[in-house]
């Protein structure tokens, strides 16, 4: 299967098969010329596919060089990138080689990152190998590293030449960090997908939605992102739908630490606490918080997180992203598969962090 994400400065697609790993080779000589590529991976998925990509890319002519960084939240950092960029020029890396990112989304949000400011910016890949990075971050153009004050604080808008998902890598992905990656895919089916929505909830459990209906969930997902990329790829307009549970979720990550809380989990506590204060305001239907809450407690996901400290979740989010001026810019959900933009004054978001 395949999406075009029919950007008109820099279109690419989506490849989304089973076994197509084992074509990484044939894919990027297909897009890039011969030249020098870095391989960037935490170690543990270089463990395991990074010797498979490298053999494969090299008989495929390209002279490959391996980035390993320690896996987790806590590398995508400046120092990582530094580290990165240091690595590119001392292996003679030049603006007319590439970077492939091979990994989840700390790996994909990095790659992208030193893409995108080495040498002012070289061309790169993304092969995403967990389910938060097939369904949402690889997709898109966001790069970017975590400061101290805030995730993601630190990046760039710079899209891929394409996107490979093979969703047989996901036999290797934890319990933990295939539920995670669920909280992405069920905010999809809330924010533009009634169907994706329908299919989680026939599904009969985690088990059946891995074995059966990985593809099905990876490409709606996808398609879901794709539609609001192409129509708002700088994330000034319906481009924030898909920080439907972010601006909570972020906060909590940045309490939490980050990695104790995973991206999906903080999502899916977002998704929750946001909607039951919209519900209680009149700004969401009677009872479609029980309906999420149901979903994320369905997929083993959490609903809440402690300890809840409104004052530490309301600094942080006052860094946020999304805010603009003394306002924030927060997603509600009108009707399942719908969206919409709830502006809200910083003050009034303590009311959203009530528990």
């Amino acid at each position: 299967m395949k999406l075009n994400v029919n950007l008109p400065n820099h279109p690419y697609e989506i490849i989304i098969e089973r076994g197509s790993l084992d074509t990484v080779g044939t894919w990027v000589a297909s897009l890039w010329k011969p030249q020098k590529i870095m391989l960037i991976s935490d170690n543990h998925v270089n463990q395991l596919y990074g010797k498979k990509v490298l053999s494969l890319l090299s008989e495929a002519g390209f002279d490959v060089s391996v980035f390993e960084f320690p896996e987790g939240e806590a590398s995508k950092v400046l120092a990582t990138a530094e580290a990165a960029w240091n690595f590119a020029a001392e292996n003679g890396m030049t603006r007319s080689d590439g970077i492939i990112a091979l990994g989840g989304g700390v790996t994909g949000d990095l790659a992208g990152f030193i893409a995108s400011t080495y040498m002012r910016g070289i061309h790169f890949l993304q092969i995403p190998t967990s389910l938060t990075a097939q369904v949402d971050s690889s997709i898109g153009g966001k790069t970017g590293i975590n400061s101290s004050v805030a995730k993601n604080m630190i990046g760039t808008f710079t899209q891929p030449d394409g996107v490979l998902i093979d969703p047989d890598v996901l036999s290797t992905l934890g319990v933990r960090e295939f539920k995670e990656g669920l909280g992405e895919v069920i905010k999809c089916g809330l924010i533009g997908d009634k169907k994706l929505w329908e299919l989680l909830e026939k599904a009969q459990d985690i088990s059946d939605l891995r074995q059966n209906h990985a593809e099905e969930i990876i490409f709606a997902s996808c398609d879901v992102k794709r539609k609001v990329v192409v129509d708002d790829e700088l994330d000034n307009g319906v481009r924030l739908f898909l920080n439907f549970g972010h601006t909570i979720g972020h906060a909590v990550e940045s309490v939490a630490g980050y990695g104790k809380v995973m991206h999906g989990e903080a999502v899916a506590i977002g998704m929750v606490q946001i909607s039951k204060i919209a519900e209680e305001k009149g700004l969401m239907p009677k009872g479609i918080t029980e309906q999420i809450r149901q979903m994320v407690v369905k997929y083993g996901l959490p609903i809440e997180y402690e300890p809840w400290d409104e004052q530490k979740l309301f600094e942080a989010l006052t860094h946020d992203k999304k805010a603009r001026g003394t306002l924030i810019k927060t997603v509600i959900v009108p009707e399942i598969g719908r969206a919409a933009i709830n502006s809200v004054s910083f003050e009034e978001m303590r009311d959203y962090l009530r528990k």
